[in-house]
């Protein structure tokens, strides 16, 4: 079972021998991984990171976007203005 292009989301990052590399390409790589291998590619889709399948290294850069604990994308530090602060 290969990759399909659905797992490949928008905004990552992945290169291969340094190079970016084409959703089409990955998934005719995938080809030739087995289960053990395709799972963990996914895992790392994830999470980022270097990491070798095949003796063919990777490099994934994921979107980074922090999210609050209730699942919303966190809008960074809310500055309040105090006595020594003028508008």
């Amino acid at each position: 079972m290969a990759l399909s292009k659905q797992s490949i989301r928008k905004g990552i990052i992945i290169l291969v021998n340094g190079e970016t590399i084409s959703k089409e390409e990955l998934i005719t790589m995938s080809e030739l991984w087995d289960d053990r291998q395709e799972n963990f590619f996914r895992k790392m889709l994830k999470q980022g990171g270097k990491f070798s399948i095949n003796k063919i290294p990777f490099e994934i850069h994921p979107p980074e976007k922090i999210i609050t604990s209730s699942g919303e994308v966190d809008t960074g530090v809310v500055t309040i203005p105090g006595e020594d602060v003028k508008f």
